[in-house]
């Protein structure tokens, strides 16, 4: 398989990752902007996780209303009509909220 063939499937991959995640592709993104993207979900979910949050409770399943613990712990959505770097910058936003939010749960 050659490095292009592989960098293809990852793109693939990670495509399909955001997608499972409810999150808009038009399918005209680049690799690196799905990389940009998989790289904050996961800044926003490490921030959850590190605040309390249950991604299997916060995170909705496709097709699905999200039910969060906490309303600022569901994933932003990108709407259509959103570039990759407004979507990436608010879902930053979000992070940065996410991290200041109090501690849910036990400790």
């Amino acid at each position: 398989m050659s490095t292009s063939d592989d960098m293809k499937r990852v793109a693939q991959e990670t495509a399909n990752r955001l997608a499972g995640l409810g999150i808009w592709l038009n399918g005209q993104e680049r690799a690196d902007d799905l990389t940009t993207m998989h790289d904050a979900v996961e800044r926003f979910e490490s921030a959850v996780t590190s605040r309390g949050g249950d991604l299997m409770v916060d995170e909705p399943v496709p097709g699905q209303t999200p039910q969060p613990d906490d309303r600022h712990f569901a994933l932003p959505q990108r709407s259509p009509d959103e570039a990759v770097a407004e979507y990436v910058e608010r879902l930053a936003r979000a992070t940065d909220r996410v991290e200041r939010h109090r501690r849910i749960g036990g400790a």
